[in-house]
């Protein structure tokens, strides 16, 4: 029921920052869970954050901690992701996701609904 995009990706360097947004469209989007994953090439796609309704409550993995940023604008009906001290590990597909279902929030099991993802590479 509900559609997302995500935008903000491509090439900085090491150390830098970019900021990615997720604009969603359709019914409610404030009463959902939003999370951000990613996914390197023959990797699996992993978990970097999550924010609830409100914004009131994040998650982070520690690799990620003081480095990103989840936001969300209920108003705008866009979830953003700063991205800062960026390391070429961090090379990877962006994926924005949406979910109602309570339960983990780190497992991409929860979320039925995905953009199309957003490259981000970051040079050595």
């Amino acid at each position: 029921q509900v559609q997302l995009v995500e935008s903000g990706g491509g090439l900085v360097q090491a150390g830098g920052s970019l900021r990615l947004s997720c604009a969603a469209s359709g019914r409610a989007f404030s009463s959902y869970y939003m999370g951000w994953f990613r996914q390197a090439p023959g990797k699996e796609r992993e978990f970097v954050a999550g924010i609830n309704w409100s914004g009131g409550s994040t998650t982070y993995p520690d690799s990620m901690k003081g480095r990103f940023t989840i936001s969300r604008d209920n108003a705008k009906s866009t979830v953003y992701l700063q991205m800062n001290s960026l390391k070429p590990e961090d090379t990877a597909v962006y994926y924005c996701a949406a979910s109602q279902v309570v339960g983990p929030v780190t497992k991409q099991s929860r979320y039925p609904y995905w953009g199309q993802g957003t490259q981000v590479t970051v040079s050595s």
